[in-house]
């Protein structure tokens, strides 16, 4: 009976950690004090659906990234403050969600919320959507900040995934308070080995990451 119950437990063990590829790894099994909220595993998103590819709220990284958010959630915890997490490895089949998506110009459910000053037609064009992502080799992720004393996120200025120029890491249309808070999250982020994309606040990639190939295994 204990032969059987181990053998059980190595089967399941194999089954559930086979979903990743070498060179990858859950954070939580790393870092499991970040706060996960994949919003793509969600209607809370531009799209207002449920993302193809995200059939769980895991956020998967490459080994070197996983390690490099927590040496940064380390230095935040330092200052009150955790890293919350919006979206990490994301597979090839969502980038193609996404295009799809911005195909159907009728679409235009949650315009008001994440792109009222933007026509969908123009998405692309100005690079809010692309056919391929960082996310997909594994070592991007998109993160904020809560503050661990009352447990609310830090005042960006947007939203997470927010098309305009207000997203801009460096953008004057915010108030002092908001540039503040996305300067420690900037400055933390790239002391740890991270590098921001100007265009939103929240988008940061491993510069040293490990793959350039991009993968399209599930979120699960």
């Amino acid at each position: 009976m204990r032969i059987f119950a181990i053998l059980l437990f190595t089967f399941n063990y194999i089954l559930f950690n086979n979903n990743l590829e070498d060179g990858f790894v859950y954070l939580k099994d790393i870092d499991d004090s970040v706060i996960v909220d994949l919003k793509y595993y969600s209607t809370e998103n531009f799209t207002g659906q449920l993302v193809e590819g995200y059939h769980s709220n895991t956020a998967i990284l490459t080994n070197e990234s996983a390690s490099a958010l927590s040496n940064a959630q380390d230095d935040f915890n330092k200052l009150g403050y955790s890293l919350i997490l919006y979206d990490a490895y994301r597979p090839q089949r969502a980038v193609d969600f996404f295009v799809q998506w911005s195909k159907n110009l009728d679409d235009t459910i949650n315009k008001r919320i994440y792109y009222p000053n933007i026509k969908k037609s123009e998405l692309f064009k100005l690079g809010y959507i692309a056919y391929k992502s960082g996310h997909s080799r594994g070592s991007t992720v998109d993160v904020s900040l809560v503050e661990l004393s009352t447990n609310k996120e830090l005042d960006m200025g947007t939203i997470f995934d927010y098309f305009g120029i207000e997203s801009h890491t460096f953008s004057d249309d915010i108030t002092e308070k908001q540039k503040s808070n996305r300067l420690i999250l900037y400055e933390i982020m790239s002391q740890n080995g991270f590098k921001n994309y100007p265009k939103e606040w929240w988008h940061f990639t491993l510069e040293k990451e490990p793959f350039k190939k991009y993968f399209d295994f599930l979120v699960k």
